[in-house]
């Protein structure tokens, strides 16, 4: 995690944005979050790296994982935003 708080920033508001315009989907039993990663690639890899997202390089949307999920509400809450669900 970056000291830099700036970047820190970043990376908050992409997890929240994510989770904010993201959708659920079912597959095989399970349920998973995805969203369009219209965002910052270096950000994107960061939060991939973290385990809070994943998916192919080349696919136009992510997963969220369950702490990446758990993670932007609880960073929606902290910022004072109203979750969606």
């Amino acid at each position: 995690m970056s000291n830099d708080p700036e970047k820190h920033l970043v990376k908050d508001l992409t997890l929240m944005l994510l989770y904010l315009t993201s959708w659920e989907e079912r597959d095989y039993g399970y349920s998973y979050r995805r969203s369009w990663k219209g965002y910052d690639f270096d950000t994107l890899n960061e939060l991939a790296k973290e385990e809070l997202l994943s998916g192919s390089h080349k696919a136009k949307s992510v997963y969220l994982s369950e702490e990446g999920t758990e993670l932007a509400k609880k960073l929606l809450k902290n910022y004072r935003i109203s979750d969606q669900e």
